[in-house]
């Protein structure tokens, strides 16, 4: 079996990148010499771009000396960091202990089914992204999603459904 590689080599990357690197420049300037840096630029970076473009391993690396290996431990460690663009509005359904015997696993089916794609998935016209997560702390509420700061309890399909559609329709406008 070949393992697909995740990293191009610096020629590719700069031929590929779509972002503009130099929206960095202030951040890694912020944080090049300090000590412990290695999150806070990720997550910079992350707030630029909205997740962490390829390319921009490759700048912080030649401008902090930081290394890739580390940098994408850390990367897929925490499931704060994304690899990949997500869409505008982030559906994350939770499936802790709570919500998961209040069935929220037909709350994620009636979502895949209504947006035509996967759990961790984004929608093609990038208005979507579905995620489950491990909780919400919403307890009382189960089964809970959260939307951007927006969180919705006491769920069924159906009613989950009509929000994202709810959203869709106030996108449109």
């Amino acid at each position: 079996m070949r393992v697909k590689r995740i990293i191009q080599t610096k020629d590719e990357q700069e031929k590929s990148s779509p972002v503009d690197l130099s929206l960095m420049d202030h951040l890694l300037e912020k944080y090049k010499n300090k000590k412990g840096n290695l999150i806070p630029i990720l997550q910079g970076t992350q707030n630029i771009y909205g997740y962490l473009p390829e390319s921009a391993f490759y700048k912080i690396a030649d401008v902090t000396g930081l290394k890739l290996s580390d940098m994408f431990g850390v990367a897929t460690f925490y499931t704060q960091f994304r690899l990949h663009p997500v869409g505008k509005n982030i559906v994350k359904v939770c499936h802790g202990t709570a919500c998961h015997v209040q069935n929220a696993t037909a709350i994620s089916e009636a979502i895949e089914d209504a947006l035509e794609i996967k759990d961790g998935e984004t929608t093609p016209d990038g208005l979507f992204t579905l995620e489950s997560v491990a909780c919400l702390g919403c307890c009382s509420l189960a089964p809970v999603m959260m939307i951007g700061d927006n969180t919705y309890g006491k769920l069924t399909g159906s009613n989950a459904v009509k929000i994202l559609k709810e959203i869709k329709i106030k996108e449109s406008n």
